[in-house]
């Protein structure tokens, strides 16, 4: 079975081919009911139409491949106003927003850091908080968010 980035690497491709960027990918595969869900984007906003389009050729592929085992629903949707951020092309794109992010160790003594994103650059990402700038590596970020309205 295929998991987390080889199962991006499979379906990356075919969402491009339409036109779309594949914004995450998650796998609930556990038990009887599993889901995957794919979120994507496009300069233009994603309508209920893209996103049957891109279900319709992911699910031909997902048929042909058959990288994943057992019974799931193929869900396709927008990454929604408080949408993750995985790239750095992502955290670049919403520079001067409000983001919430979650470091996998701490830096500067904590984990959590909620403020304004500064930049992001060679694997680095600025985000400001309470007036003090910190400086997170892009590698050990756990998840990042915005916040809608933040």
């Amino acid at each position: 079975m295929l998991v987390g980035d080889e199962l991006r690497g499979l379906l990356e491709p075919a969402v491009e081919r339409l036109g779309y960027e594949l914004v995450d990918v998650e796998a609930k595969l556990a038990g009887r009911n599993g889901v995957l869900r794919l979120f994507i984007d496009s300069a233009d906003g994603i309508g209920l139409e893209d996103c049957e389009k891109v279900s319709l050729a992911v699910s031909a592929l997902l048929d042909v491949e058959d990288p994943i085992p057992g019974h799931y629903d193929l869900e396709v949707s927008s990454p929604g106003l408080d949408r993750k951020l995985t790239k750095l092309a992502h955290f670049q794109r919403f520079a001067g927003e409000t983001v919430k992010v979650q470091m996998r160790f701490p830096i500067e003594g904590r984990r959590r850091f909620r403020g304004k994103l500064l930049s992001a650059a060679d694997d680095q990402v600025v985000v400001e908080v309470d007036g003090e700038q910190h400086s997170l590596p892009l590698s050990t970020i756990d998840s990042a968010r915005l916040v809608p309205g933040g």
